[in-house]
């Protein structure tokens, strides 16, 4: 990890991205990442940041982090989105 890394930060130093934006950019990836993994919760995403909830809320809105996005994409389909179970057997019996 420390390798890619390493390339990582070369790579961004001759882009030419300032330090500011490199650790903007960090923040978001690995904020994001921790949200995904517990599904959106704020609070349990907090709590393994190791800061408090009200602190993520306030980077969220810093960095333009929409947690909306993050919840409503590991949600299922409303049921009228959901294939039909018929529709599916039927698919599979045509297809033989």
């Amino acid at each position: 990890m420390k390798r890619e890394l390493d390339g990582l930060v070369i790579q961004m130093h001759s882009a030419g991205v300032s330090y500011a934006e490199a650790v903007r950019q960090f923040k978001r990836r690995y904020i994001f990442e921790v949200l995904a993994h517990h599904k959106g919760n704020q609070c349990k995403a907090a709590e393994e940041l190791g800061m408090h909830r009200n602190t993520l809320s306030r980077t969220l809105a810093e960095l333009d982090l929409n947690t909306s996005l993050i919840r409503n994409g590991m949600r299922r389909p409303p049921v009228s989105e959901r294939p039909r179970i018929e529709s599916i057997a039927r698919s599979l019996v045509g297809s033989r």
